[in-house]
């Protein structure tokens, strides 16, 4: 998408003043993607040029903030990939059953889903009591619908398809307490989910994890900040850790790749390296 007024120094001056006043560096982004999210952003708040909305966010921390936003791309749902989830209640929770407690974390969470739903997966394989949850993301406005999880009623019966493909037992809906257009996810699997705020770019390590899903997300990167967030994802994981990407995304030209073996290329799992005699997990052509 391209609108008036968004040429490279315009774009830069505005990367340049949320790093500097705000301490977020989008500089290492996809250009094409980051470029097409601020013209969005603009028709949206009706800036015509990119300098009236530097203007605004130099003024205003609420502009930057609906900016940040804007910037985020929460797309999510339940179960998203039922393949994938098939494989990890299949091969991966199996080998997580072998410690006696086990932590996960969903990087770059969006509003919540996919957190929920390896709760779900972990409760119907007897290990939630076990188990302790990290979902984290930027964007605190996704962050507030993940914690409530308050979603519509109207996304059920696709939820409960995709729970069905991946081999889930029962009604999704035993999870979830409807009430009028809207439900809340049950506060047992809340117990074990804490959402809290990360930005890859720029923050640390994230504790010893056994599991780490980061899907989707390294897509909206230039390679050297994809390079960074793998070795922090690399630097997260306990030995024989495993890694969970997006099917769009890879291991395999990345600085960390000499660091894992895969365990499915389809479903792009990997294994951190040193070993793991319980997770076979599949073929890697699988």
């Amino acid at each position: 998408m391209n609108r008036p007024g968004m040429d490279h120094q315009s774009i830069e001056e505005l990367l340049k003043v949320m790093a500097t006043q705000y301490g977020y560096d989008f500089h290492d982004y996809a250009e094409e993607s980051l470029r097409r999210r601020i013209a969005l952003h603009m028709e949206w708040q009706q800036f015509t040029t990119v300098e009236e909305l530097i203007s605004a966010i130099h003024s205003d921390n609420k502009a930057f903030a609906n900016l940040l936003r804007g910037l985020s791309v929460p797309v999510t749902e339940m179960f998203r990939d039922a393949g994938f989830f098939r494989y990890l209640r299949e091969q991966v929770i199996p080998w997580l059953a072998t410690f006696p407690f086990i932590r996960i974390w969903h990087a770059g969470c969006a509003t919540g889903e996919e957190a929920w739903s390896m709760a779900i997966l972990l409760d119907q394989a007897g290990l939630l009591d076990r188990c302790q949850i990290y979902a984290t993301d930027y964007n605190e406005d996704a962050l507030d619908i993940a914690r409530s999880g308050v979603y519509k009623t109207t996304l059920l019966q696709a939820w409960q398809e995709n729970f069905q493909a991946c081999g889930g037992q029962g009604q999704i809906a035993d999870y979830y307490l409807q009430k009028y257009n809207s439900g809340r996810m049950s506060r047992e699997l809340q117990q074990h989910i804490v959402f809290a705020n990360h930005n890859l770019v720029t923050d640390g390590v994230f504790g010893e994890m056994h599991l780490i899903l980061c899907r989707n997300v390294l897509i909206y990167f230039k390679q050297p900040l994809q390079n960074r967030v793998l070795s922090l994802l690399r630097d997260s994981l306990r030995p024989q850790g495993v890694l969970c990407l997006g099917t769009g995304e890879s291991l395999s030209l990345s600085a960390v790749a000499d660091h894992f073996h895969a365990c499915s290329l389809k479903w792009r799992v990997y294994r951190r390296k040193q070993g793991c005699p319980h997770f076979q997990g599949g073929g890697v052509n699988e």
